[in-house]
């Protein structure tokens, strides 16, 4: 398998989610990324391995790398809570459809950088849409989504959630 990347923006307002995925092979590239990640956090960015509950990670392991730093108890809880708890639903519902083969699940390694509004407020929202953006991002990976069509065809008019011109 080779190296798959993601993107994905799911839902609106302080409550929306966008995540960026690398996932590929144990012993490749995204290894060293991911192990280096993991033991060197910066301020305000703690990687951590997502998991489906206490003491089962997420297969593929996947190092959750929040890109909002962390503001406040709040934000730390939506983001610790929350969002991983739905970055590690939609993983496993990606493999549960074969979106990521279940076979190969244990040889691959995920990355995922995880956006958090500091204002956001609704634990249901920002878990329904880190399930749904992590779950869009590894289906955009695997089908190589954008394909180079479609970013060359939105060109003319770019935008993004805060950006309209």
């Amino acid at each position: 398998m080779s190296t798959q990347f993601g993107e994905s923006f799911v839902g609106a307002g302080a409550e929306a989610a966008h995540v960026n995925t690398v996932l590929g092979p144990v012993g490749g590239p995204v290894e060293t990324a991911w192990v280096s990640a993991l033991a060197m956090p910066r301020a305000g960015h703690v990687p951590f391995v997502a998991t489906v509950v206490p003491g089962v990670p997420v297969r593929p392991f996947t190092l959750f790398v929040n890109k909002a730093p962390l503001e406040g108890e709040r934000h730390a809880a939506l983001t610790w809570g929350a969002a991983q708890a739905g970055v590690a639903a939609g993983v496993m519902a990606a493999v549960a459809e074969g979106t990521v083969a279940e076979a190969e699940a244990s040889e691959l390694l995920l990355v995922a950088a995880v956006w958090v509004n500091p204002e956001a407020a609704d634990e249901e929202a920002v878990f329904a849409n880190n399930k749904a953006a992590i779950l869009g991002a590894l289906r955009a990976g695997r089908e190589g989504r954008p394909h180079v069509a479609e970013a060359l065809a939105a060109r003319h008019a770019p935008s993004n959630a805060y950006y309209h011109p």
